[in-house]
């Protein structure tokens, strides 16, 4: 994924579930992409809230002007398959001056570009479409298609923008020549893709344009921080109160692409185990028997609509595995709707048995608070702390070892949990500092003595953990309270809070929201958990090698940095070497971690590439031996678990697909698990003392 689609993944991927961007049924003539008075109040006051309150002071000059063309030039063209580098030289009028335009409500030069972008993309889908009806193309002519375009270089002039199409149009035809469809239903879908391509940019009206443009100034200056207009407010409240029903996944838009972003734990798509983050959905078909519609290019708002439905009733989705890469063969899976419910994401525990030893296992998808039963004044109202609570004293009774917290793809939640659960393992203490934009520092801290767990404690974590999970496990880090091992976190450590603009409005007009950052998270010891997240005692090997995740990847991202530190216990102290070295050792001759490291490398070979081959023999035999090692790795793993080998992926016997492990024949999920354990039983090991023989 490049890093230019994760900064709009950050807003769109927060807004697409919920309904914020509409699906505007009529197009909008050019004449009416022009800013209005309301629009010009809106720049100033957001301006003036930015300039304010956010946590990140920068100025709005020339520097930042030149941020906001190229954000606002690559929101709009992300693959740079529109733009001429005339088009750019263009635009180079405004480079130094939207900083003036933004500070006066001169909103023009936005809507000047976005009419320029609308006639090429005009201009491209027409030259697709004579393609489609008219060009024979040959698959066996030596070419490759550049896909990956976003540190290409814009097109030279109209001749190079018109290559890039052909390849373009010749690769989507090869890409549904090698799934299997026929001639004639290749082209009705790709003439409806590239027609959707068109009416969606022009459904696009003025207070989107504005929105858009708004969000190339504020992305700019940090990532966590986006506009909503009016419209996209209101859908925003609707949605917060309404019961939606879908399949429980966050989806948001890359270039062309609709991507799962995050699949939310207890959910539908959860429970199935058929959708990953980062796989694409390019089809969606309504029951067992519906007609799958392609979705490339739709407008993300009518993707959202085609996946939601009544409980009960089945989606079916055309699924590009994040696996199989950009050229990879597509799968179709099924999934019954239903609502997410509480106790699905609530804390669960299970008790494993390694090395002679007992461990539990405490699985956390999120830091959840029934805030509503709360207010109503409820007492037993549901809460992570009190259900974690009870799992401890119910693990106490079976009289495990020490106990494994897994907050793996924990995305975070209540801050107030996290400080509360914390203090289920410390007597009390400070747990996390947060630090607002005037330089004020706060303390959180557990305030509660009673310490509800003494016993050996581990803490399980991954890329995906952030926030209230990184608060969490930085403090029992920083505490000496137990291991933390994994993969490095995330790395989100602001706080963001929405701001109605209406309220700096002298008629207090709706002018729609602002989420702003407005604080950042500091461990106990000074140290920030933004961007470089906590890092493991024990790192796994299948951590990224690079920067091309979490919030390091970010554009603008809000760098480390450190404060004073708060006095607090130290509880004890991690001798590293030791377990390492055994972990290391032992995960060497592990099947199951041998997997997920080849896994691993070969997610990472497929995020590298950025073309493609256009000759068809080519194409099918890299698609038929990626399958092939992808089926080795499998079946590697299944020999090692005493499995029969598959002769093909997705291939299990009826008894595995409808067993207690239906969606984890291999243990897929336990590999980490149980390596964890190993590694606490090790401490453990470490921690008792040697008692003497008599000779």
């Amino acid at each position: 994924m490049n890093r230019r689609a994760k900064q709009w993944i950050l807003l769109i991927s927060l807004l697409a579930f919920s309904g914020l961007l509409p699906a505007v049924t009529k197009e909008v003539p050019p004449e009416a992409l022009k800013p209005g008075k309301k629009q010009r109040q809106t720049a100033l006051i957001v301006n003036q809230v930015l300039q304010k309150y956010h946590y990140k002071k920068v100025p709005l000059d020339d520097a930042l002007s030149s941020r906001i063309l190229d954000k606002y030039l690559d929101s709009l063209d992300p693959n740079r398959s529109f733009f001429t580098q005339g088009d750019i030289a263009e635009f180079e009028k405004y480079r130094n001056k939207l900083d003036e335009a933004i500070a006066h409500g001169w909103l023009d030069p936005a809507y000047d570009i976005y009419r320029r972008f609308r006639s090429r993309v005009d201009e491209q889908v027409a030259w697709a479409l004579e393609l489609l009806e008219k060009n024979k193309f040959d698959f066996t002519r030596k070419e490759s298609y550049r896909y990956d375009r976003e540190d290409a270089p814009w097109a030279r002039d109209e001749a190079a923008l018109r290559e890039l199409w052909r390849k373009r149009v010749k690769n989507d035809i090869l890409a549904l020549r090698l799934s299997g469809k026929d001639e004639e239903k290749i082209r009705e879908t790709l003439r409806k893709r590239y027609q959707t391509l068109r009416r969606r940019v022009h459904q696009l009206d003025a207070d989107g344009v504005f929105q858009t443009f708004l969000n190339a100034y504020t992305l700019s200056i940090e990532p966590h921080t986006a506009y909503m207009s009016p419209e996209r407010s209101e859908n925003f409240d609707i949605s917060m109160r309404l019961s939606l029903q879908g399949i429980g996944a966050v989806l948001s838009s890359k270039d062309e692409y609709t991507e799962i972003q995050k699949v939310v734990p207890g959910g539908p798509a959860d429970k199935s185990g058929q959708l990953k983050p980062g796989d694409r959905i390019v089809g969606v078909a309504q029951g067992r028997k519906g007609e799958m519609e392609d979705i490339v290019g739709w407008p993300l708002q009518d993707v959202v609509e085609k996946i939601r439905g009544p409980k009960g009733t089945v989606v079916r989705l055309s699924i590009l595995p994040k696996s199989a890469g950009a050229d990879g063969a597509t799968k179709e899976v099924s999934i019954v709707r239903d609502k997410i419910k509480l106790e699905d994401q609530a804390a669960k525990s299970e008790i494993i048995e390694v090395d002679g030893m007992r461990f539990g296992i405490i699985d956390l998808p999120a830091f959840y608070r029934d805030f509503r039963a709360q207010a109503a004044g409820k007492k037993d109202f549901r809460s992570t702390t009190r259900d974690v609570r009870k799992l401890i004293a119910e693990l106490k009774q079976e009289k495990v070892d020490g106990i494994i917290m897994d907050l793996r793809n924990n995305g975070g939640g209540s801050l107030t949990e996290a400080v509360e659960l914390t203090g289920l393992f410390i007597p009390h203490g400070p747990v996390v500092q947060v630090k607002d934009s005037q330089g004020r520092v706060e303390v959180e801290r557990d305030s509660d003595p009673d310490q509800v767990y003494t016993g050996p404690l581990a803490v399980l974590v991954n890329r995906n953990s952030a926030s209230a999970s990184e608060i969490f496990a930085a403090a029992i880090q920083d505490y000496g309270r137990g291991l933390i091992i994994g993969e490095p976190t995330f790395g989100k450590g602001t706080v963001q809070t929405l701001v109605d603009l209406g309220q700096f409005s002298r008629g207090n007009d709706d002018l729609g929201r602002l989420r702003l950052t407005i604080a950042q998270f500091f461990r106990v010891q000074g140290g920030s958990t933004q961007n470089k997240g906590v890092i493991p005692d024990v790192v796994f090997p299948t951590a990224p090698e690079d920067d091309e995740h979490g919030e390091r990847s970010l554009e603008n991202a809000l760098p480390w940095t450190h404060i004073k530190a708060v006095d607090h216990d130290q509880m004890g102290k991690v001798e590293q070497a030791m377990l390492i070295n055994k972990h290391e050792q032992r995960i060497a001759r592990d099947p199951g971690f041998n997997y997920l490291v080849e896994q691993a490398r070969e997610y990472r070979k497929l995020q590298e590439r950025k073309e493609v081959s256009l000759v068809e023999a080519e194409r099918k035999k890299e698609w038929d031996e990626r399958e092939q090692r992808a089926l080795e790795r499998r079946n590697k793993l299944r020999i090692a678990r005493g499995l029969d080998p598959l002769e093909k992926l997705g291939d299990e016997d009826e008894e595995e697909v409808h067993g207690d492990d239906k969606d984890d024949p291999e243990g897929i999920n336990r590999i980490m698990q149980e390596e964890a354990a190993r590694i606490l039983a090790d401490y453990i090991r470490q921690k008792r003392p040697v008692t003497a023989q008599a000779g």
